[in-house]
Parts: C-alpha cells; structure tokens; sequence
C-alpha cells in the first residue's frame, strides 16, 4: 500500500486565471489572524497623518504658496493628497511583499491553503483584495484627518479615496508579483530602495519643475507620481483625460501583477 506520506497532492483545478469566488477565503483567513494584530493596522494609519502635521502644517507655516495643477496653493493643500497616495502605497504593498513572503516561506499557509479545493490563482486574488482593504483602511483614515484642515474644497475630491484603493490595488499587484522572486529577507532591500526614491521624488513634497529634465523623465514614468497625480488633481480639481490614463496605468499593473503572481504562485507550491 502507498504511504499518505509518498501520494501526490492532487489539487482541483478550477476555471478563471485569476481567481474565483472561493478567494474571499483567503481574506477571510487573514482578517482571523489579524484580530490579535490589529495594532499593526493601525501603524500605517498614523505615519502619513505625522507627516501632514509636522511637514505640511508645521514646515507649510514658512513656505510660500507652491505650484498646483490649478495654480499657484498652500503647501499643506499641496502635501496632503499625495500624503494620501503614499498611505494607499504603503498599505498595499508592505503586506503584499513582507506578508506574503513569510506567508509563502515560513508560514507555510499557502500549501495549507492547496489541500482545499482553492488554487494559486484564488491564492493570488485573495491575497489582492486584503492589501487592498488595508490599503483602503489606510486612504479613509487619512481623508478624513485631511477633512479636518479644509483641503477637501473641490466637488471632485469625493473620488479620492476610490482613487487611492487603485493605487492600493495597483501596487499590490506589483508587490504580490515581487515577493515571489525573492529568495531571503535581504533581498527586500531592493524593494525598500526603490519605494524610497519614489516617496521622496514623486512630488510627494516639491512640484516637479524644481527637478532637472532628466529626473522628471523618470518621475513621470514611476507609478507613484501617477498616482499622486490622480488624486491631487481630484482634491484641487483639476480633471481631465490625462486622469484617465494614469488610472489605466496603474489597472495595468495590478492586472499584470496579479497574473505573474498567479503563475509564480503556482510554479513555487505545486512544483
């Protein structure tokens, strides 16, 4: 007779390249596992609203007005929105990379998760919309602290939060896709190379014109600055076509990110 030990793990095959209904499994999965965790939810809600305090109204006190998409704004009108974008950022893909990779390596929770009639591709959507809710956790949070200083003055600037969850979901994909390359805890210093450049250049704290024409070549490229784009000219009402195609943008990353996940996910647990 065949040892259980020695059978091959047979794994239901379900229709859909991205996923099925069954991924709310997952987030069901991780919500459980963050209610004795919930204070590391609410870091990420705190470090933007810090920045806005201490740069946008405390720096903003000794700025002049800046150039905004509609003209020339306060400092701290300029800061918030890409504050916001940045906390949309953070939210989605921290989890997506760090949790995931202890998820996939250490944990082992993703071949606990195959010997249920779940798939990669269910693994990989449900995981999606988690970083997605934390990053919307984070980009509601933030607006309505931003409410409170007077920032939110255009009829446009209720689109702001389902603007961050793109972003969110948008840089989910992309960590999702990542994490799965990585082979150690050291290779995420590649990731926080990367974010940081993007934080700090991405108009997040000076318009783009101070830079030389070189680097704002490379700004306009990253999905950062796409994002912040979105939702500041959301919040100072500045809206046109070009909103439209940084929203495209950043559709096509999450899409992409959620397919090699998919297939990465598949090649690392059911080889």
């Amino acid at each position: 007779m065949t040892s259980l030990a020695l059978q091959p793990r047979v794994v239901p095959r379900l229709p859909g390249a991205f996923g099925t209904r069954r991924s709310t499994h997952v987030v069901e999965r991780n919500m459980t596992a963050y209610r004795r965790m919930w204070l590391m939810l609410l870091t990420g809600v705190f470090e933007p609203i810090f920045y806005l305090l201490s740069l946008g109204v405390g720096l903003g006190k000794l700025i002049p007005d800046v150039a905004g998409p509609t003209g020339p704004v306060k400092y701290v009108d300029f800061v918030a929105p890409a504050l916001l974008a940045t906390a949309a950022m953070n939210g989605a893909m921290y989890d997506s990379t760090f949790g995931i990779f202890h998820r996939l390596k250490y944990d082992k929770v993703y071949d606990a998760i195959l010997a249920t009639p779940l798939t990669a591709p269910d693994i990989a959507l449900g995981e999606l919309i988690w970083c997605l809710m934390r990053g919307g956790l984070y980009a509601v949070a933030f607006t309505a602290v931003v409410a409170c200083f007077g920032v939110l003055t255009s009829p446009w600037a209720v689109l702001a939060v389902p603007a961050a969850l793109l972003i969110g979901v948008g840089f989910a994909g992309l960590g999702m896709a990542v994490a799965t390359f990585m082979r150690s805890w050291q290779d995420f210093e590649i990731i926080t190379l990367l974010m940081m450049p993007m934080f700090l250049f991405s108009t997040t704290f000076f318009p783009l014109g101070v830079y030389p024409r070189g680097l704002q070549l490379f700004v306009e490229a990253t999905p950062l600055y796409q994002g912040i784009e979105i939702v500041r000219g959301l919040m100072l009402g500045d809206v046109g076509p070009i909103l439209a195609l940084r929203a495209l943008y950043l559709a096509v990353m999450a899409v992409l990110g959620l397919w090699i996940a998919s297939r990465r996910f598949g090649k690392l647990l059911l080889a």
